[in-house]
């Protein structure tokens, strides 16, 4: 085997660094890496990329992604979650659902959100959960990102749930924060399931238990995240060598290729012209798969 991809239900515990190298031991494989990293905490999908699929990742990483998320109102952390050391307390009245809705929704469109401490971002070459360990806390500047979904699922005495999908780059602990600024009350994410990144969804994840038992459980579709374009036997040929197709009606910028055997041969991009297709990443040689 030379490369694939898992859709992993990733559970609470577990970091995502954890998950890889779980997936190097059970395929024998150096060549592994996942996109997007999860909350240790947090369970949900993570998408995992073997050998050559690893040149994907950046695509899979990009998509969009959905989460189901409970909100505890009353006090603050560190971390912005329910790990954290407790930074502040206050006693608060529970916001009418109404107004809750309304908050919700203000959160649509384009923001701008400024990362927390104790995430993965790297600042001169430091991570900067690496700085707020050692008690060093530095400005972020904010960073724009886009939620196109927000649905109150459900109030509690003491917090919410709600699902939400975002863009890449939203951090779910700051959305928290940030609605409970904007409601006049502490509040931190005590719960987080991410059920979709892209086209991978909870659904159809994977746990770790059963791909032990049966690490053969490749995805049949190796690329989820893009529209397909199928060529023909000599379009498909020219593709793997790395020239430029026409190709009819192409509407969208990227697309999966595959070949008339359903066999993933790599990304294209549409030209300026529209009927072209670019060779992006070949991941096919001489017709031999790579996945």
């Amino acid at each position: 085997m030379t490369g694939g991809l898992l859709n992993v239900l990733k559970p609470p515990g577990m970091t995502s660094h954890d998950v890889v190298s779980f997936i190097r031991k059970t395929y024998g494989m150096k060549r592994v890496g996942h996109g997007g990293t999860l909350d240790p905490g947090a369970a949900g999908v993570l998408p995992v990329a073997l050998g050559q699929a690893t040149r994907l990742i950046e695509y899979i990483t990009a998509a969009d992604k959905s989460y189901r998320v409970e909100l505890t109102f009353g006090y603050e952390t560190d971390t912005g979650d329910d790990t954290g050391k407790v930074i502040h307390t206050a006693d608060y009245d529970m916001p009418a659902p109404e107004q809750l809705q309304d908050v919700l929704q203000s959160f649509t469109g384009i923001n701008r959100q400024i990362p927390p401490m104790h995430s993965a971002i790297k600042v001169n070459g430091k991570k900067l959960y690496e700085l707020a360990r050692i008690g060093i806390s530095i400005d972020r500047p904010a960073r724009e990102i886009e939620i196109s979904r927000i649905t109150l699922l459900k109030v509690f005495p003491t917090g919410i749930l709600f699902d939400v999908t975002c863009s890449k780059g939203t951090y779910i602990r700051s959305l928290c924060r940030d609605l409970g600024t904007k409601l006049g009350c502490p509040a931190v994410m005590s719960f987080l399931v991410r059920t979709r990144v892209g086209k991978f969804l909870l659904s159809d994840a994977l746990t770790v238990e059963e791909l032990a038992l049966k690490p053969e459980l490749l995805l049949a579709d190796p690329f989820l995240c893009l529209p397909k374009v199928s060529l023909s036997h000599d379009k498909a040929q020219a593709f793997t060598y790395g020239k430029s197709i026409f190709c009819e009606e192409l509407c969208e910028t990227l697309y999966g290729v595959y070949d008339e055997q359903k066999s993933f041969l790599g990304i294209g991009k549409k030209s300026a012209c529209a009927s072209v297709l670019i060779p992006v990443k070949v991941l096919s040689c001489q017709g031999k798969t790579l996945l």
